[in-house]
């Protein structure tokens, strides 16, 4: 019989998710996948899967999940209590659900959205070439609720179970992204830019999968009038006529008709997705060339850490 999980209870909002399904974007599919792909993707590791493999995204936790077969399972992303079969477990790490065991997922201390990856990954049918759930297009299998079963086992094994060398780092408290300037930076006042970063914003309850709405100090125009639809990336600062700012996640559209005033650097936008409905919200202003740097010093000094490994590489689960 094929192992499966049953949803016992959701929580206020759960999805399948994997790594999305980039490429369809002149068809007007968003990429979607996982809010905060590296939770996933370390859930997966610590089960031996591919990183590819599917998981399940929960929203504010909240979840019972029952396994009909035994499973090895990780619970990463938003940390919050665990507990397995009757018994409290851990995050970060690999753990044992018996067969007929339930694993519940608590509300989390800080953060927002927290992942399961069960091994073998979640075998839901493909769409597009990805198992995500699509909350703005709703391509994919249709949110979780109680009475929801999936299988499991999807071929997504690559590796034995090892846990990673070091735990992510905590979820700071107040968050501070990096941000670029953003392709229509001139549709507002020099200052804008400036103001964007000089104080807070506040992520507020409108916020979802598609983008955090953020409340602050209005950005004002330069310009008048609308702009025709066009392009918007992950992690773009929308700001419609009212002046309060949009951070694009994982279920933007592919276009809008809004002025994008900043982009949100690709490595912070976890932060963003992990923000929840009161947290505050720091923007810092880089440039390209400074941020080209930064990322070039991070991985010199991944290089250096791999040189200092025995046998010249580094190890990961």
């Amino acid at each position: 019989m094929t192992a499966r999980v049953e949803v016992l209870a959701p929580g206020p909002y759960a999805t399948v998710q994997d790594l999305g399904r980039p490429g369809y974007a002149h068809l007007g599919v968003p990429r979607s996948g996982a809010a905060d792909p590296p939770s996933l993707r370390l859930a997966n590791r610590l089960v031996g899967n591919a990183e590819t493999a599917a998981g399940i995204e929960l929203t504010l936790g909240g979840a019972a999940l029952r396994f009909t077969a035994g499973a090895w399972v990780a619970v990463t992303g938003a940390p919050c209590p665990v507990e397995a079969a009757g018994r409290a477990a851990g995050t970060d790490a690999p753990l044992w659900v018996p067969p007929g065991g339930v694993l519940r997922v608590g509300v989390p201390r800080r953060g927002l959205r927290t992942y399961v990856a069960v091994r073998d990954g979640i075998g839901v049918e493909r769409m597009l070439g990805s198992r995500s759930t699509d909350s703005l297009s709703g391509i994919g299998p249709p949110p979780l609720r109680a009475g929801t079963t999936l299988p499991v086992g999807a071929g997504a094994v690559a590796a034995a179970i090892l846990a990673d060398f070091a735990a992510p780092p905590p979820l700071p408290r107040r968050p501070v992204v990096r941000v670029l300037p953003g392709p229509r930076d001139d549709w507002f006042v020099p200052e804008a830019l400036t103001a964007l970063c000089a104080a807070a914003y506040e992520v507020t309850a409108d916020s979802n999968r598609v983008g955090a709405r953020l409340r602050g100090a209005p950005l004002e125009r330069a310009r008048a009038g609308e702009l025709a639809s066009e392009g918007m990336p992950l992690g773009a600062v929308q700001v419609p006529p009212g002046g309060q700012p949009i951070v694009f996640l994982a279920d933007h559209p592919p276009t809008g008709g809004y002025p994008v005033v900043g982009v949100v650097a690709a490595a912070d936008l976890p932060l963003v997705a992990q923000a929840r409905p009161g947290d505050l919200l720091r923007f810092r202003l880089v440039r390209r060339a400074s941020h080209d740097r930064a990322s070039h010093d991070r991985a010199t000094a991944r290089h250096r850490e791999a040189a200092d490994l025995p046998g010249g590489g580094r190890q990961e689960a």
